[in-house]
């Protein structure tokens, strides 16, 4: 997304956060900016049952928690780390700062905010309206195209567990389960050590 170079320049500091360990709870007011050096953050809320329903998921360079920056609104989720995970911070003041001074920067902030406009748009419907194997197709379609899963000989490696899985579509993961065994009997995912390829 952004250089790191840029980031530090304009006063980014880099910070470890263990697994599971929260970044910013929902209803929290935003004060920094956010990009992921390495590791992995989901974006997620709970129900009253306890039940988690992820928003996102954010791999290396991705940023994530800008929409409420840019309106100063409270987080919607909460962001944690699934992984030990390097994460660059920027205040706001200076974030705000950089885009004026790097208009090509802020054409791809732009871009990237569209994109995941559009993801949500789609699997709003998809959760709605689908059925169990063509919202994880829609899913898994759009983490080949969005967060550049890896390909080999076999396809696709669909770098999501299926309880994340059930989790991004609103799915039991036993339901998750059964639809990935029926594609893969289809012969539109292929299942090689317990791994899920496209």
């Amino acid at each position: 997304m952004i250089t790191t170079e840029l980031l530090e320049k304009h006063g980014a500091l880099k910070k470890m956060f263990a697994k599971n360990e929260t970044i910013f709870g929902e209803g929290n007011l935003p004060s920094h900016y956010y990009q992921i050096v390495s590791g992995e953050v989901k974006m997620c809320n709970y129900n009253d049952d306890g039940r988690e329903f992820i928003q996102g998921i954010f791999y290396k360079d991705q940023s994530f928690g800008e929409p409420p920056l840019f309106l100063n609104q409270n987080y919607p989720a909460n962001a944690i780390a699934v992984e030990g995970s390097e994460v660059l911070i920027l205040p706001k003041n200076n974030f705000m700062k950089l885009l004026e001074e790097n208009p090509a920067v802020s054409i791809k902030i732009i871009e990237h905010l569209a994109q995941r406009l559009y993801y949500k748009s789609v699997m709003a419907v998809e959760i709605s309206t689908q059925e169990p194997e063509h919202r994880i197709l829609k899913l898994i379609d759009h983490g080949i195209v969005y967060f550049n899963f890896k390909k080999d000989e076999n396809g696709h490696l669909i770098n999501f567990t299926r309880q994340q899985i059930g989790d991004l579509t609103g799915l039991r993961v036993e339901t998750v389960i059964r639809a990935i065994k029926s594609l893969e009997k289809k012969g539109v995912l292929k299942i090689i050590d317990r791994k899920v390829y496209r």
